[in-house]
């Protein structure tokens, strides 16, 4: 893996230079003619760094990069309260996380698969349509992956019109539920095109190294999430699409899950950047998460948190300076460099199937069953015993008469790694309620992320346009399909 690893630098720099500066006019025809580089970069090269970059982004603390962790408030912090109380224009998040999931993340992947039949006539293992194909459905499964995310983070976004910077530097905004549905016929078409048993990137693929078997589970899993997403803004869509998903096969076991393991050297996870590297101590456990977790006695507060001296765990306050050294931290088992990045797991797609069910779906098991294996599958992943999980689960069932309590008090507890993954429970679902910190700056508690000022400058008509649409480019403005 360390020399796939420093191939991406290539990769990412190149990325950065043709994407990041669209409106310089340049002749590209002299550097496929310079013998030091490359004709074409491989698309196995760009699948890796689009990869490492969509892990990296997407799971991140750090306050300059996104908010996911503060708009679910299981973090809080200890020096500046900024981005506890939303203050989204300091640090300017909307801009950082739009232009690094468009340029850094979605054009690799755009790029490689542009790559992709160019390698087909001068590799042998790509003259197999097969392999091609597998490699074809990688790569489309894993931009759809970073589309659900963007449309779920800002709304209405650029899709149709997206990643030609070459002919149209002002990309219209496409609407927010015919992106949701445009995906989900992606996602059919991928799974249409994989091979189980064939070959595919190996080792450039840092997630399942190649195994077809994993990438159809996300395929399924993936296509789940989406459809639950809008089982309250198209209740028959979403039935079709999650009883589709989970016939063909979602997740089964904690090793499914769509995990990225950093390798600890030239890249690090980004945890152990935010909390470790840095030297700094910004950040401790939020109190709304360690007091629900206190209140139930939940065993996994010993491998998410450190105890204090009593072995008592005490979050920090949310949305005020808290002492560093006053509070329980970040377990370093999450902080270490070669930490892993969970981005989808198999607790989660349970979660989603309990729901599922709950809804009347056909879900492939009862809603009381499935929800009881979805905490099991956070324990186990956490390393809790099996005698302590057996207590927790029996302590805690589904309450099936207000079944989104309980599985949005359980889904937000069980991804507080995935804070991406919790922030779309809290809003489908509206449990847990997040009390609004009295230092708002954006009237209540985020439920998207307003557009990058720099569309502004840039796009102004059609971002204007999408704001207008939605309701209004606001923090508090809610997404399509969260409709209560």
């Amino acid at each position: 893996m360390e020399n796939i690893i420093k191939k991406l630098f290539l990769s990412v720099s190149l990325l950065t230079l043709v994407f990041s500066i669209t409106s310089c006019e340049r002749d590209m025809t002299s550097l496929n003619e310079d013998p030091k580089h490359p004709n074409i970069l491989k698309s196995g090269n760009l699948l890796a760094s689009g990869q490492y970059e969509n892990f990296y982004n997407i799971y991140t603390g750090s306050v300059n990069s996104n908010n996911f962790r503060f708009f679910i408030q299981q973090w809080t912090e200890t020096i500046y309260t900024d981005e506890t109380n939303y203050n989204l224009v300091t640090r300017n998040q909307p801009r950082t996380y739009f232009t690094a999931m468009y340029v850094r993340v979605l054009n690799s992947f755009h790029q490689a698969q542009k790559n992709l039949p160019a390698e087909q006539t001068v590799d042998e293992e790509n003259s197999d349509i097969d392999v091609y194909n597998n490699k074809w459905a990688i790569l489309e499964l894993s931009s759809i992956f970073v589309w659900e995310n963007i449309v779920d983070t800002y709304g209405d976004v650029p899709y149709s019109e997206a990643l030609q910077v070459e002919t149209n530097k002002s990309p219209k905004y496409d609407d927010a539920k015919t992106i949701y549905l445009d995906l989900l016929k992606r996602i059919d078409v991928a799974i249409a095109k994989i091979k189980v048993g064939k070959s595919s990137y190996g080792t450039y693929d840092l997630v399942y190294k190649g195994d077809m078997s994993k990438w159809l589970k996300l395929a399924n899993s993936l296509k789940l999430r989406l459809a639950i997403n809008l089982a309250d803004a198209d209740a028959a869509t979403s039935k079709a699409a999650a009883e589709s998903a989970i016939a063909s096969g979602v997740f089964t076991s904690n090793t499914d899950s769509y995990i990225l393991v950093f390798d600890g050297g030239t890249f690090t996870n980004p945890l152990f950047d935010d909390l470790v590297a840095s030297g700094r101590n910004d950040f401790v456990p939020s109190d709304i998460l360690v007091n629900r977790m206190n209140t139930t006695s939940d065993p996994r507060r010993a491998f998410y948190f450190t105890p204090l001296d009593d072995g008592t765990y005490k979050g920090g306050i949310y949305g005020v300076k808290n002492s560093f050294s006053k509070y329980s931290h970040v377990n370093p088992t999450y902080t270490k460099a070669n930490a892993p990045a969970n981005l989808l797991s198999y607790s989660e797609v349970l979660f989603l199937q309990a729901e599922a069910a709950s809804r009347g779906y056909n879900a492939g098991g009862t809603a009381t069953g499935l929800f009881s294996d979805a905490i099991k599958a956070s324990m186990r992943e956490n390393g809790v015993a099996e005698t302590d999980i057996t207590t927790y689960v029996a302590a805690n069932p589904l309450n099936t008469a207000n079944w989104k309590q309980s599985i949005g008090n359980e889904a937000w507890v069980a991804l507080w790694n995935n804070p991406f993954g919790a922030w779309n429970f809290v809003r489908r679902l509206d449990t847990p309620v997040l009390p609004t910190p009295a230092g708002s700056l954006v009237g209540g508690v985020p439920v998207r992320m307003p557009y990058s000022d720099r569309e502004y400058d840039v796009n102004k008509t059609n971002v204007t346009a999408a704001a207008n649409n939605i309701g209004g480019d606001k923090a508090t403005t809610k997404l399509f399909w969260d409709k209560f």
